[in-house]
């Protein structure tokens, strides 16, 4: 049996990790077995000042090929730019379907 698949795979990725530093990336994988996510050309934009006690780390200039990070040292993820293609509109049953989107003229 084929495992399901995920409708975010090659979407943009905001990943915060629980030492507070943001990571950007295209989703590469997620290894449920492994409880893992792997994200590729990653960029480290530091804490942001999200850290309260401690030193703070700079964003870095370096593009990271990929890192994988365990699901236990991930704080916060979000989608920024879903590669999964929209639903198309659809009509409730019994009523015409929505007619073509139109431009405006100016």
């Amino acid at each position: 049996m084929a495992a399901p698949a995920v409708p975010w795979i090659g979407s943009r990725i905001s990943l915060i990790s629980k030492s507070e530093i943001r990571y950007e990336g295209t989703l590469y994988t997620i290894n449920a077995a492994e409880s893992t996510v792997a994200l590729e050309n990653v960029r480290s934009f530091g804490t942001e000042g999200r850290r309260k006690d401690g030193q703070q780390i700079l964003p870095s200039a370096e593009v990271y090929q990929y890192i994988i990070f365990r699901g236990a040292d991930i704080k916060d993820l979000a989608v920024l730019d879903s590669q999964a293609p929209a639903p198309p509109a659809q009509a409730p049953p019994g009523y015409p379907p929505p007619p073509p989107q139109q431009q405006q003229q100016q």
